[in-house]
């Protein structure tokens, strides 16, 4: 029709649609109003909205409902079930008149719809007519005949929750008493559509061929059939009575049909099921009909019988049994011999083809309608019949199936039954049931043990009981002589059967096990079959406690153990059940056993038989009596066994059990070649079952335990006690018998102390008498031991002196077996004991466990897997504890000694970090396993108990070495006037973790643990724990450098959440602070600084702390707590607050004495707070400031002996070390704050006294081990750089408010002393200590002394008075002062501290342009007499970098190019690194210092060593993938990014913060100088790397460098100042262009030069300008020279120019070219052509000749051939 936008005809004005074309076809055809759709054949239901003449039925809809409809008329699936689960919807909510406006239309709808292919529409169809039916309700009823029919179908539709929602919505719309009432209302209409279904209809009539695929139609229909046979049948069942009449005849027009009889042999199953049942409903509820088609119901369902169809065979066959009985005369029109019998005889012979349990229930009552004419002869009839019954049980299928064997052998038995009872008095049929079928089925039961599954013996003896009842109940003499002829019968012959199976000497070993199930089963009085109910079966875990008493009860009274396992009743022996059996069965059958017995005893006897042994066995344990055991002695004279106590031989002669059991039994037991002897376990107790009373059974078996019994037969006796409650009540008296007890304690004992010897043992069952030690301790009956309890007891405190031992010796020994069975018979003990309560022992047992699991592998040598079976053990030892009804932690001994270990172990220093992580963790598991516990306190005093008191704590804290003090020392946050490293100077070479460090960790574990459970604890332990866990932390962070195992402690206790925020988090630590304020003006030291940490962390505010002090006078008069508090505070402080604390302190700086100046409280401590004030820079009063210089002049006046001025400082005292340091301290930040001009006097006064503690610290070099000496030398350096930096600082205007000569007096003598104080003090120190890191104290004087250093003017350092040091081998043009500098210096830039390193590079740096001026005086030696002339940069820099080179190839090696290392800070590789990039700083230093000839020689040298190559490759491994700054973030958007090229690199020694970008900045940093100083060097290797390496370095210069060095490069242009004649040069940055004119008379040349954008790598593109004057060729050479200098020199463009206009100078002047490179100046070397051929008298470059002879291997002239001389 064309698109939506497209132009309409003229006169066009409605767009068409299905509306107009309707409305036209009702004005052409004039439909009737009620016109719906345009069809009206059945299968075009559809809803089609309003036509013309139908505006009022349509206006009933609503336009949703309207919409809804329409949809459901497509023919997509997903549409209609959408539209369908909508209209269900719209039924639910909207209003009822609205609803009801639709059901005109349902009918229809519902009528095509409810039979659709798709399943889910079908349901969700029925779902929304049940939706309908609750909101119109009765409004239904005009519209139900027309429903009724589809609606029925639809409760039969084969998808079951379609036929399931069907029926809901039938429910829904008449409840069951009326359902009947509407059914017949509606029958006439539902018996039209369901004829209409099964007669008219077919595939293609169904649904349309055109649209519809032939199998969907197929499918559709075949469901249509199956729903309307169903329909018709559920029609049947729900008619009333007397409606049933009315419609026989509608019946009898479909029976007549051949198309409806056909339906029974449908290929389809499910409709030939239908069929079978709608037959089956018909002879049930029109017998006459059925009747009159007599023939063809027949003939139809008898035929069938072996349809084997699972789906078919349960319809079938109920169909089958109403044929037989509805049709009396159904024989007559089918031949039952022929056509019938042997469809039933195939199917039964196999099996049933799989369906044995639907159709053998069946076959009674099918062969007890057969009428006697059918079956005569009846004798070969039944016969056959059972026979195939047999044959069925020996298929695959039967025999491998319980049920379908267990229907078989049901059938069979059902059928032999009735067919006896039908039959009795016949003997030809007695015989043939007996003889022909029952004994052979049984006989091949016997050998099957498969068929015993199907309860065969079961249900034989359920018939030999009914036989027996029979006999015995019947008043007819004659029947009752019957059955027991056939009883007498049937005995004999299984009598012989059974002496046949067993009379063998090598007896089959399923036969024999099939006689004894047999004679077991016959021998119970009744049968098991239809009185056994199901059991109810109830899961309970073996840990789990039993719900309540009551269960406990059923538990015990059951015979359930507490452990899980059951004492199962056996069978009754038959002594007590003899007198319930049939005296028809009780006599043959015990004949029968005694025969069996007697035959068994002969062969065990004569062959010693096993299998008849067993066979015995089982034999006794059923049939236990006096005269099977009599018949078993046989004939033997009895004699009285000697050496046994009277008792037992009385005993003996009196009980042939007994007696028996001593001459036969003992012998069989003991043989010992037998591996299995639990069968003659059995028969010891049938032979104890016939004891008069426990106490003879209990002197038997105490006589057999002291001399008989092995240790695995107790095992197996006491075993089988367990699993049975009557074996258990036979021996209770000898387990609980002190004979039996005792030799198990010895047991115990002998196992234990044979462990611990050798874990070899040539005795097999020695694993199992550790099971029977496991048994008798964790085996319980009615909450009681299996053996006496003080035994039980004996018995642990034997295994816990083993364990005891095991521990103390598994240094040397492996004991690992006995640990490992102890643990099994522990835990197993521990499992068990829920309702006994523990003992001491048991605890002691428990404690060594849990000791053994907390300790190290390193200490116990125990395997992981034994450590896992340890814990599960003690675990399940704390598990009974902690449940354990009434009893509290206090009195158990396990928990209180516990805790004093764990106390104990954790305050031993004992511990390392793997030792205390598995510490914790068992203790993590303890704690848990308490917080099971219904008391709530117990964990709170567990933890109580474990917590040391002040006085411990106090101990712990001062046994922490003393190290810590260091870094506050130096960094001046804590002050000192005393030596408190007494001991603690050497470092500690353990790996075991201080006490503190551990005790700390613990608790806090321990109390996570209670706090995550939210349990209270009490005393502010919380607090106090959490208080010294902060002090381990802190203690470890303020370690300089400190060693791995306590860094790993540190991030042990993060990776198990042991923090303080965890701690805050979980816990209200309100009363934390106030504690540690507390303790910080106690004690001081780490106490304050542990505030400091908190607030910086801010965890608290300042705020916060202030609240715990109110005034500042509360601080006075100091004590070192004191001191230490405001010191740790000063950073946090306002600054009004610092104003107080001075107030406080100036006046009484004023008026002290001597001794009063160096106490904590006078001089010492004040100006300690004053210069933790001063330190924070908030003191801006420089009157103030200068005062206090005024007071320290005095003290120097009236005390000068305090001041340690050019002193030895052996015998001074560290008060007097302490004022010292903190009057350096003072002056120090005076320089730094004070603004006010100072006299000269005060100048001298702070220079004279710094230069005097400097030679004092110069003089006392040897004492550096003593930390405030150490302390006193860092700070006098630290006052030098000051100094140093103050006055390198000066600027005109602040030298003019300075004394007049005091920058001259600087310069000249205080200067001078620092330097030459300080530098030979650098060598000395960095020859005493060749590896001593930065952070360690003992090198702490290294940084400020090295920053002093770098403020050394050049002068000075040339002027040095160092030692000569010179090298034999050195090649060098220096003097011999400079060279002694280098070499003392360039060896220090491998030292393994960063600030000697960074200030040797200084003062190299300020050397590096001075030195090439010696290599130029020199130059002429290195002329063009040499092929290749190189000269190597200063030999001890290059000396020092190829030292470098080697290290980093170890470092950096085996690393690809392009892939980034990063470099631990202050690591040995990071010092390497780090001297390496600044030796080649200092290298290209030097090599930008030197003239362009020298630049050529050491670029050649450095091509021949190939140390350039290097630099780069490494440089590529250290170079950040991205340079950014890290301070770029903030920056804006708009401008350009900070990288490492663009911004300076500052190396400041006192600077940490910058550290991990220190070597990828420097790395930058000596690439931007290679590619500035040297671009034509690294432009050749950049040409010469492989593609991946190529790619890397252009990609990166490119995007980083090119740009900045371009910019660089046009900028040096344009502010130039060098002036050319005769030569113009102008730069455009624009376009990164040099325009170059040369002008020499009327010559002009213009050159513009073009930098490449990957520049310096690319190549310098060389175009030409203006051209006046000047011939091509000419022209063209001056542009090849041009742009090779530019390639090949190393410098800037200005050079190259400079360079190129002198060569074309020197042509203008009429020097020749050089005829091999065309150019008057060697574009390297810068020499002139001085090489001439005699020949032809033209002039070369020497090295270009050389150059020209190596290559051509020939020495002509390159001109005219001639030989060159």
């Amino acid at each position: 029709m064309g698109g939506k936008n497209k132009q309409r005809t003229k006169g066009n004005l409605r767009p068409s649609n299905s509306g107009r074309a309707a409305e036209l076809l009702a004005k052409e055809q004039g439909t009737v109003p009620g016109f719906i759709g345009f069809g009206t054949f059945q299968s075009d239901l559809g809803y089609v909205p309003a036509v013309q003449g139908a505006e009022e039925i349509d206006s009933l809809v609503d336009s949703d409902f309207r919409m809804v409809l329409r949809k459901l008329s497509k023919k997509d699936v997903t549409t209609k079930l959408k539209a369908m689960q909508e209209f269900g919807t719209m039924c639910t909510e909207r209003d009822t008149e609205i609803v009801k406006g639709v059901l005109p239309y349902w009918p229809r709808i519902f009528c095509k719809i409810s039979l659709d292919h798709d399943r889910r529409v079908r349901e969700a169809t029925q779902q929304a007519f049940e939706k309908l039916i609750l909101k119109v309700k009765k409004h239904l009823a005009p519209y139900l005949k027309s429903l009724m029919g589809y609606w029925l179908m639809a409760q039969c539709d084969t998808y079951s929750p379609a036929a399931s929602a069907a029926k809901d919505a039938f429910d829904a719309a008449f409840p069951p008493s009326k359902q009947p009432e509407a059914i017949a209302f509606c029958k006439d209409e539902i018996t039209s559509v369901l004829q209409d279904h099964l007669i008219k209809e077919t595939p293609d009539s169904l649904s349309d061929p055109q649209t519809v695929p032939e199998q969907e139609r197929e499918a559709k229909f075949y469901r249509v059939v199956t729903c309307s046979l169903l329909a018709l049948k559920k029609l049947l069942c729900l008619l009333p009575d007397n409606e049933l009449e009315s419609l026989e005849e509608k019946f009898k027009s479909l029976l007549s049909q051949n198309k409806f009889w056909k339906y029974g042999k449908h290929s389809i199953p499910q409709i030939r099921s239908a069929y079978f049942e709608l037959v089956s409903a018909l002879c049930q509820r029109s017998p006459q009909l059925m009747i009159d088609e007599a023939s063809r119901v027949s003939s139809s369902v008898l035929l069938s019988i072996d349809d084997s169809d699972p789906v078919v065979c349960p319809a079938l066959w109920e169909a089958v049994l109403y044929t037989l009985t509805t049709i009396e005369d159904c024989w007559l029109h089918v031949n039952a011999k022929k056509s019938v019998f042997p469809k039933l005889s195939a199917v039964v012979r196999e099996g049933g083809r799989g369906l044995a349990t639907v159709i053998y229930p069946y076959l009674l009552p099918f062969i007890s309608k057969l009428p006697q004419s059918i079956t005569d002869p009846k004798l070969d009839f039944f016969k056959n019949f059972l026979t195939s019954l047999v044959a069925g049980l020996s298929t695959e299928r039967v025999k491998t199936s319980f049920s379908e064997c267990s229907a078989v052998v049901s059938a069979f038995f059902e059928c032999l039954r009735f067919i006896m009872q039908q039959n009795l008095g016949e003997e030809e049929i007695e015989e043939m049931l007996i003889n022909d079928q029952l004994i052979p089925v049984i006989d091949a039961v016997l050998k099957d043990p498969r068929l015993q599954d199907g309860q065969l013996f079961d249900y034989l003896a359920e018939t030999l009981s009914s036989w027996e009842v029979k006999a015995d109940m019947e008043k007819d003499d004659k029947m009752a002589h019957n059955l027991e002829k056939v009883l007498l019968n049937f005995w004999e012959r299984l009598s012989e059967i059974c002496f046949k199976k067993i009379n063998e000497p090598e007896a089959d070993v399923q036969c024999v096990v099939g006689v004894s199930n047999l004679l077991q089963v016959l021998q119970k009085p009744k049968s098991s079959l239809k009185s056994n109910k199901k059991k109810v079966g109830k899961v309970r875990f073996a840990d789990e406690m039993p719900e309540s008493n009551e269960e406990i009860g059923k538990c015990v009274s059951s015979g359930e153990t507490s452990e899980g396992c059951e004492l199962v009743d056996e069978p009754p022996l038959s002594h007590n059940c003899s007198d319930r059996l049939s005296p028809l069965r009780k006599k043959p059958l015990e004949d029968l056993v005694c025969k069996l017995a007697e035959m068994s005893i002969n062969y065990v006897n004569e062959q010693k038989s096993e299998q008849h042994l067993r066979f015995l066995s089982t034999l006794l344990n059923s049939f236990s009596s006096t005269r099977v055991f009599k018949m078993l002695l046989g004939p033997e004279k009895q004699s009285i066994v000697k050496s046994k106590p009277l008792a037992i031989a009385k005993l003996v002669q009196k009980n042939s059990a007994i007696q028996f059991l001593y001459q036969k039994l003992v012998s069989w037991l003991n043989e010992d070649q037998r591996k299995e002897t639990g069968f003659l376990v059995d028969i010891l107790y049938s032979a104890l079952h016939c004891c008069a009373d426990n106490k003879e059974r209990k002197d038997v078996l105490d006589d057999l335990t002291e001399v008989n019994l092995t240790w695995n037969l107790v095992l197996q006796i006491i075993e089988k006690a367990c699993s049975s409650s009557d074996k258990h009540a036979l021996v209770i008296s000898w387990l609980k018998g002190n004979i039996l007890g005792e030799k198990l304690v010895t047991l115990a004992d002998h196992l234990c102390n044979k462990e611990l010897e050798s874990t070899v043992t040539s005795d097999p069952y020695f694993s199992e008498r550790w099971t029977l030690l496991s048994l008798v301790l964790s085996q319980h009956v009615k909450n009681d031991y299996l053996i006496g309890e003080v035994y039980v007891e004996r018995i642990i405190v034997k295994l816990h002196e083993t364990l005891c031992k095991a521990k103390k010796v598994s240094e040397t020994e492996n004991n690992d077996s006995s640990v490992s069975f102890i643990c099994d018979v522990a835990y197993n003990y521990f499992s068990s004991a829920k309702g006994c309560l523990p003992m001491l022992s048991s605890e002691n047992l428990l404690l060594t466990l849990f000791q053994l699991c907390a300790q190290s592998k390193e200490r116990t040598h125990l395997p992981d897997f034994l450590i896992c079976k340890v814990k599960n053990t003690w675990l399940s030892g704390v598990n009974v504890l902690v449940h354990q009804a009434g009893t509290t932690g206090q009195q158990s001994a396990f928990l209180r000694l516990s805790a004093l270990w764990l106390k104990n172990q954790v305050q031993a220093s004992s511990l390392d970090i793997k030792s205390l992580q598995g510490f914790l963790s068992t203790v993590d598991d303890l704690l848990n396993k308490l917080l099971e516990s219904e008391d709530t306190s117990l964990l709170g005093v567990y933890i109580g108990s474990v917590m040391p008191n002040s006085s411990e704590w106090e101990k712990m804290r001062q046994s922490l070495p003393m190290q810590w003090l260091h870094k506050p020392l130096l960094e001046g946050r804590l002050s000192l006037n005393y030596e408190c490293f007494k001991t603690d100077t050497k470092e500690q070479d353990t790996k075991k973790l201080p006490n503190h460090l551990c005790t700390s960790a613990l608790l806090s574990k321990m109390i996570l643990v209670a706090l995550k459970k939210e349990i209270v604890l009490e005393n502010n332990e919380l607090e106090k724990i959490t208080a010294e866990l902060l002090y381990s932390l802190q203690w470890c962070e303020e370690l300089d450098n400190p060693p791995s195992f306590l860094t790993g402690f540190c991030e042990m206790l993060e990776k198990m959440n042991i923090t303080y925020d965890n701690l805050c988090r979980l816990g209200n630590t309100s009363g934390l602070l106030h504690l540690l304020f507390n303790r910080s003006m106690e004690r001081g030291t780490l106490w304050s600084l542990i505030i400091a940490k908190l607030i910086v962390s801010q965890s608290i505010s300042p705020d916060e702390v202030k609240q715990h002090y109110r005034r500042k006078e509360g601080f006075f008069p100091l004590t070192e707590g004191n001191m230490h508090t405001i010191q740790s505070l000063c950073p946090f402080l306002s600054k009004e607050d610092k104003k107080e604390f001075i107030a406080q302190c100036i006046p009484a700086l004023l008026a002290w004495t001597k001794e009063d100046l160096c106490s904590t409280n006078g001089g010492f401590g004040h100006l300690a707070i004053l210069n933790s004030c001063l330190q924070t820079g908030s003191i801006d009063d420089g009157e103030l400031l200068h005062g206090i210089l005024k007071i320290l002049i005095c003290w120097k006046k009236d005390h000068e002996d305090i001041f340690l001025f050019s002193c030895n400082l052996s015998e001074v005292s560290p008060e007097i070390l302490g004022v010292n340091i903190e009057v350096m301290r003072f002056l120090s930040q005076f320089l730094k704050y004070c603004s006010s001009p100072l006299a000269e006097s005060e100048w001298d006064f702070i220079m004279c006294s710094m230069l005097a503690w400097l030679e004092t610290t110069s003089e006392n070099r040897a004492l550096g081990s003593v930390s405030l000496v150490q302390l006193f030398a860092c700070v006098s350096c630290g006052l030098a750089c000051e100094l140093s930096a103050f006055f390198d600082s000066t600027t005109p205007e602040t030298t003019g408010k300075l004394p007049a000569n005091l920058i001259s007096e600087w310069k000249d003598f205080f200067s001078q002393g620092i330097h030459s104080l300080l530098l030979p003090l650098l060598v000395t120190v960095t020859e005493e200590s060749k590896d001593t890191s930065e952070t360690s104290f003992q090198n702490a004087m290294l940084k400020p002394m090295c920053e002093t250093l770098t403020y050394i003017p050049k002068d000075q350092l040339l002027n040095h008075r160092l030692p000569a040091r010179l090298a034999a081998d050195q090649k060098t043009n220096l003097p011999e002062h400079l060279q002694t500098l280098l070499n003392t210096l360039a060896p220090l830039l491998l030292f393994r501290a960063r600030p000697v390193q960074i200030a040797v590079y200084y003062m190299l740096y300020k050397l590096m342009p001075e030195l090439p001026q010696y290599d130029q005086d020199n130059l002429k030696s290195y002329g063009d007499e040499e092929e290749e002339p190189a000269l190597s940069p200063p030999a001890a820099l290059m000396s020092l970098l190829s030292t470098q080179e080697e290290l980093l190839e170890n470092v950096l090696g085996c690393v690809p190019v392009g892939q980034i290392v990063t470099i631990k800070p202050l690591s040995d590789d990071f010092c390497y690194v780090l001297g390496y990039l600044l030796t080649w700083k200092l290298i290209l230093t030097f090599f930008k210092a030197a003239a362009s000839q020298l630049r050529a020689l050491y670029s050649m040298y450095l091509r021949k060593t190939k140390s350039l190559n290097k630099l780069l490759y490494h440089l590529f491994r250290l170079m950040p993938e991205n340079p950014t700054c890290a301070d770029t973030a903030s920056e804006l958007a708009n401008k350009e990014p900070k990288t490492f090229f663009t911004e300076a690199l500052q190396l400041s020694i006192r600077e940490m913060t910058a550290l991990p970008y220190y070597i990828p900045h420097l790395a930058c940093s000596v690439y931007h100088m290679t590619l500035k100083d040297l671009p034509a060097m690294v432009r050749l290797w950049w040409n010469s790397s492989e593609k991946r390496v190529f790619n890397i370095v252009d990609r990166f210069t490119s995007k980083y460098v090119s740009s900045v060095l371009s910019f660089q490069e046009i900028s040096s242009v344009q502010t130039s100042t060098q002036l050319f004649n005769g030569m113009t040069v102008k730069a455009r940055a624009t376009t990164r262009e040099v325009m170059a004119t040369y002008s020499i008379e009327d010559i002009v040349i213009e050159l513009i030069i073009q930098l490449p954008s990957n520049y310096p790598l690319g190549s310098i593109t060389v175009e030409s300008g203006r051209r006046v004057g000047v011939a091509v060729q000419q022209w063209r050479n001056w542009m090849l020279q041009l742009s090779t200098y530019l390639t090949h020199q190393n410098g800037s463009i200005m050079e190259g120019l400079a360079l190129w206009k002198n060569n074309v100078d020197k042509r203008f002047e009429g020097v020749e070219d050089c005829m091999i490179c065309f150019s008057v100046i060697h574009g390297f070397n810068y020499s002139l052509p001085k090489k001439a051929c005699r020949t032809c008298k033209k002039k070369f470059h020497s090295a270009c000749l050389y150059k020209w002879f190596t290559s051509s291997n020939k020495s002509t002239c390159p001109l005219c051939r001639e030989t060159f001389f």
